[in-house]
């Protein structure tokens, strides 16, 4: 029975209507002004705005989808897809944010469909890892295959989720809805790949660029730790 789960929901949200974020929901009813659009994997583990502290609405337009995917084909062409370029292009959004996370299970099910033809028997989730299977194929021609143990398929892995990641920065930047904006690549660690602090996000690309020393010369000394790459 999911009664008790169903009572945890509605006594959360009334902690939630008794909260200064809901309060701040009055000056907000007619519109909303988001400064930053964050495109995430969906994965209960990986919160939005918990990962940057954000507790107050209309700062942060969320998307999430397997695979923190920016584009759709609509037409036979490949666009943004509608959550991404509609704060872009109607709520003033500058910046977006594209955040991979360690050990994502989108990245890992297209490796598997990538190399061993073994795919998810969902229709929904199947269309959704076969979009993301080129990606990792093209990252797996581009970094190499890996080893067989258990370290280095771990590796590789995560390897290929940051390859994500950069890819998915590309397509959004070859677009004309995106064309004035700002679009940063993050990896949120949860599996001590890029350091020793889970829940960190560490910053692997800023309008295209990946080289560490300019992304650090970027954020500034006070966050020189919060770049790395494992590519």
């Amino acid at each position: 029975m999911t009664r008790d789960l169903l009572a945890d929901l509605l006594d959360g949200n009334d902690d939630h209507v008794d909260s200064a974020a809901a309060a701040d929901l009055a000056a907000r009813r007619d519109g909303q002004r988001p400064p930053v659009v964050s495109v995430c994997c969906s994965d209960s583990r990986v919160s939005q705005e918990g990962m940057w502290a954000v507790d107050r609405p209309g700062f942060l337009f969320t998307a999430g989808n397997i695979g923190n995917r920016v584009s759709s084909v609509v037409d036979g062409e490949r666009v943004l897809s509608g959550s991404v370029a509609y704060p872009l292009a109607h709520t003033g959004t500058g910046v977006l944010a594209v955040v991979g996370h360690t050990g994502c299970g989108a990245v890992g099910a297209a490796l598997a469909a990538v190399r061993d033809d073994a795919v998810p028997d969902d229709p929904g989730v199947r269309a959704d890892v076969e979009e993301l299977a080129p990606t990792v194929e093209a990252g797996l021609a581009a970094i190499g295959g890996g080893g067989e143990a258990d370290g280095a398929d771990a590796s590789l892995h995560n390897r290929l989720v940051e390859y994500n990641v950069h890819e998915q920065v590309a397509v959004a930047r070859e677009t004309e809805t995106a064309a004035d904006a700002d679009v940063y690549g993050f990896v949120y660690d949860f599996h001590g790949a890029y350091g020793e602090r889970d829940g960190a996000v560490y910053l692997v690309n800023a309008n295209g660029e990946r080289d560490p020393d300019a992304l650090r010369e970027l954020v500034g000394e006070t966050h020189a730790d919060s770049v790395a790459t494992l590519l």
